[in-house]
């Protein structure tokens, strides 16, 4: 029988890792995105229009149904926009929970990575991300503006998903979220839901609020109100933000949901 054990510098210890298949039972989302899990996860397929599903070999493809649905309307989104497809990275793992690498989130199924690199084919898709090399960065040197590699592609993707009403928040480098805020033209109301972050400068995370009826899972605190273009993402390119305190000590882990530790147990 698996333990559930989280501690300081044990991420690799996660047992969540080693489970290889959703629940049985509907879809429920339990916890929160960095403290929770998912129960009868569905798979997301390998491909699918205007988008493909790249590193398959972390099976960390699992989501809620809003979340494929989501993921579903955003690549046939992209292929009335162009030929090419959008790169999907992570979503959760088989029934969510920690990760041994990459992320604190992404637990209870409703946490996705775009890629804002597209790929002019599934194969294209492969070489240049199985291998597990990033795709170019959208940020220039020093962080302070975006580089040659962003377009009305980036733009496009991005906006796209902030509109999608089933998204909460999304997570882009502070860059990015300066050059929307440069560019956005009519109803900028969308701008609200890009959230300046560290890194994330070469994909966007995207995360979906709570489905309707799910009981167990834990919201986030609402987005602040307005488009977050002032002094707000300023201080984003302060010595503050660029260099963070690093707190010492050892990080307490959560006691993960009640129902979370149950789903574990269930092989």
């Amino acid at each position: 029988m698996l333990v559930l054990l989280f501690s300081a510098g044990m991420a690799s210890a996660s047992p969540w890792g080693e489970v290889k298949r959703p629940s049985s039972g509907p879809p429920r989302v339990i916890g929160g995105v960095s403290n929770g899990c998912i129960a009868g996860a569905l798979a997301l397929p390998e491909s699918g229009p205007g988008y493909v599903s790249i590193r398959r070999y972390r099976n960390r493809y699992y989501g809620h149904p809003k979340l494929l649905r989501f993921i579903a309307d955003m690549g046939l989104a992209q292929k009335r926009h162009g030929d090419r497809l959008m790169m999907i990275g992570d979503l959760s793992q088989p029934r969510g929970g920690l990760m041994s690498s990459s992320h604190r989130s992404h637990q209870n199924g409703l946490d996705v990575d775009i890629w804002l690199t597209l790929a002019d084919s599934p194969a294209m898709a492969r070489r240049l991300m199985d291998d597990r090399s990033d795709p170019d960065s959208m940020v220039a040197p020093g962080g302070d503006d975006i580089s040659r590699y962003w377009g009305e592609d980036q733009r496009f993707l991005i906006e796209t998903a902030a509109r999608h009403p089933s998204v909460d928040r999304i997570f882009a480098n502070p860059a990015i979220k300066q050059a929307l805020c440069r560019s956005a033209r009519g109803d900028r109301s969308w701008l609200r839901k890009v959230r300046p972050w560290w890194g994330h400068d070469a994909h966007i995370h995207v995360r979906l609020s709570c489905p309707p009826g799910s009981g167990q899972c834990a919201s986030q605190s609402p987005v602040p109100v307005g488009e977050g273009c002032g002094k707000e993402l300023a201080w984003w390119f302060s010595p503050e933000a660029r260099k963070p305190s690093k707190k010492g000590g050892r990080r307490v882990e959560p006691t993960p949901p009640a129902a979370c530790s149950a789903l574990l147990r269930d092989m």
